[in-house]
């Protein structure tokens, strides 16, 4: 098993800081737009769809957590190699929202506010202000999995309350299956962490049920936004395929990770069905170097929005030119 945050703080530390998890944390929609010093929006086309991703901050982690099948020698060369630090490092958190057809969709929601022990993350709902984003103009959500990072900002009162009662959720229904009762076995993470997953798990599927729109295998939320099931991750983990006059673009959720192009072999202590993550990163990448379009994730360093290279057996991150 392998801790998340500092020595100095235990991710149970972390998550029991603020355990009312029946809370719903407020956060301020009047306050006064910002703009920081930091870029945490960025906005690209598609052909004709609009995309901006947001960053809802970062997550203090043990590296240990994205390799649990690695050599200590191994994951310390990695980290060595691309310049950081061997005991914790940042993990970013990124969200998109996609404009097509005439709907707004978004595309995960971030940690939320419920976990103080990351004060660094839940910064969503502040920064769709920031970026001039109504949270009443999203029709539609698109969830790549339900582990706490990727919903707990549409549990945030700040954000909820601000969505209209039309809106609809979409994610796989295996997805919302599988944390009914929730399989850990296979994962490596710190012994309070699984319980605090399936919490939050299950309270958002209360708190939603209603506005789900479950699929099997794959649905088109809007012209050339088509949501796709791979699994691995966890089962009903899925991804975003955005095409629109002849560019593409893949949101992967937690498919891929920063040390995946170059181990993609490598386990990550969240994933739910480690060998079959693989299988699905190699895949993905595979054909992301041959077709040349546009990769984006979850948890690469911030915009996230890259072009995927062939290196023999490995593949290498090329981080896409800014656009100004």
């Amino acid at each position: 098993m392998t801790d998340l945050v500092t020595p100095s703080m235990t991710m149970v530390d972390a998550l029991q800081k603020d355990d009312n998890m029946n809370r719903t944390d407020i956060a301020h929609p009047d306050a006064p737009r910002l703009d920081e010093a930091v870029p945490s929006r960025y906005a690209l086309k598609v052909g004709e769809i609009d995309v901006t991703v947001i960053s809802d901050g970062v997550l203090s982690i043990n590296p240990a957590t994205l390799a649990t099948n690695a050599d200590q020698a191994e994951l310390s060369a990695w980290l060595s190699d691309n310049f950081l630090p061997p005991e914790v490092i940042d993990y970013p958190l990124n969200v998109a929202v996609v404009r097509s057809g005439g709907r707004t969709i978004l595309v995960d929601s971030g940690l939320g506010t419920e976990f103080p022990g990351f004060p660094r993350a839940g910064q969503l709902a502040m920064r769709l202000d920031a970026a001039g984003i109504d949270p009443a103009s999203v029709t539609d959500v698109v969830l790549t999995h339900l582990h706490m990072d990727h919903i707990g900002g549409l549990l945030v009162e700040g954000l909820r309350g601000r969505l209209r009662t039309d809106l609809r959720v979409h994610l796989a229904a295996a997805e919302a299956e599988f944390w009914q009762a929730p399989d850990f076995s296979r994962t490596a993470m710190p012994a309070q962490v699984p319980e605090t997953l399936r919490k939050t798990a299950s309270r958002f599927l209360d708190v939603y049920r209603g506005q789900l729109r479950p699929f099997e295998t794959e649905f088109e939320v809007a012209p050339g936004v088509l949501i796709r099931r791979t699994g691995g991750h966890t089962p009903g983990h899925s991804i975003i395929r955005l095409e629109s006059g002849g560019e593409r673009l893949t949101f992967a959720g937690d498919a891929v990770f920063q040390c995946g192009f170059d181990q993609p072999g490598w386990f990550n202590g969240f994933e739910h069905d480690p060998e079959e993550s693989a299988r699905v990163r190699i895949r993905l990448l595979t054909e992301m170097a041959a077709s040349g379009e546009h990769l984006m994730a979850t948890h690469l360093p911030f915009p996230s929005v890259c072009h995927v290279a062939a290196a023999g057996n490995a593949f290498r991150f090329v981080p896409t030119v800014w656009d100004y």
